[in-house]
């Protein structure tokens, strides 16, 4: 079952009293760049040993675990935990819920909070990721540092309450000393060694490619995605559009429109596109009975934002869509 969203407004208003970006000194986290560097000198290994010496079942398997952290990113930390765009029963919150965990991208409550911040102070000191302090920063740059202050100072303004409540985010965020590490990296390394007899360097170095891949095309979604692309929505903001990030991130590269109507459950202005893979998962789930509440924005609201503040792409594709 599908809800018609009667507005475009956000759970969180957006709010646009602060600079895009102050002068700020970064005090930096080696300890993470350490760990970035290994990652990612470990992961371009991975490749080479993917087209050598790996057996079809490693790469494989590595390919299925990119799918499986992705549902757990986009159709359980962003749409479903972050924006409510959907409910669901307590056993997709717990799969999604270790889905996301072997993504190892720290704990559900913390992936929320600062999408939260995100868009509540998109592009501005306010936003952990800020894309007004480049494309480097916006991308990995703001894992690298300590957070800056208007970041730390503006969380207490963020309602975490349903995250409180939530024993399954609670669950992940009480022990993911153990859990994430054991989903997203001791688990993947040791299924190919024990039921296919993997080498453990192939095992652990594909892994870790498949890790380095899924983090990046998520990030491109913070950086790419504020820098380049059309504008359908809102010409005056960063947040842009892009088929081949849509492509590459299982349909949520309609940043532009993201932006503009958080609580859509299909994060796009296509719907059903061939490009949101996402969208048909949620729907899949739907079908089982697992997700229900999926919030929609009716065609006419879309089509009167693109009229008023867009630049013009797309309206011509949205007649002819499906909706």
């Amino acid at each position: 079952m599908t809800t018609q969203m009667e507005t475009a407004e956000t759970d969180d208003p957006i709010d646009t009293t602060l600079t895009k970006a102050t002068p700020w000194k970064p005090q930096i986290k080696y300890h993470y760049v350490f760990f970035q560097l290994y990652f990612h000198v470990a992961a371009i290994y991975g490749v080479y040993l993917a087209l050598t010496s790996a057996k079809w079942q490693t790469n494989l398997f590595g390919y299925a675990m990119i799918w499986i952290n992705s549902f757990g990113i986009y159709a359980g930390a962003h749409r479903l935990f972050s924006h409510r765009s959907y409910k669901a029963t307590r056993a997709l919150q717990i799969f999604l819920m270790l889905c996301h965990s072997t993504a190892y991208q720290r704990n559900l409550f913390l992936w929320v909070l600062e999408h939260r911040l995100h868009h509540k102070y998109s592009d501005t000191d306010g936003d952990p990721h800020n894309p007004s302090r480049g494309l480097f920063f916006s991308h990995i740059g703001w894992l690298c540092c300590k957070k800056h202050p208007e970041v730390v100072k503006r969380t207490k303004n963020i309602d975490m309450s349903d995250m409180y409540s939530n024993p399954v985010i609670m669950f992940q965020k009480k022990h993911q000393q153990w859990l994430l590490p054991t989903l997203a990296f001791i688990l993947p390394t040791l299924i190919p060694m024990v039921f296919w007899v993997e080498s453990f360097t192939n095992s652990w170095h594909i892994n870790a490619a498949r890790y380095i891949m899924s983090m990046n095309t998520v990030f491109l979604i913070n950086s790419v995605s504020h820098k380049w692309g059309y504008k359908p929505y809102d010409k005056n903001i960063r947040p842009t559009e892009s088929k081949i990030i849509s492509m590459i991130t299982f349909g949520e590269g309609f940043h532009n429109y993201h932006h503009i109507f958080p609580n859509d459950y299909r994060d796009a202005e296509f719907g059903n596109s061939l490009l949101n893979v996402t969208t048909y998962f949620i729907d899949f789930c739907a079908f089982l009975g697992l997700a229900y509440d999926l919030k929609v924005v009716p065609k006419d609201l879309v089509k009167s934002r693109m009229t008023r503040a867009g630049n013009g792409s797309e309206m011509e594709l949205l007649d002819k869509t499906v909706y």
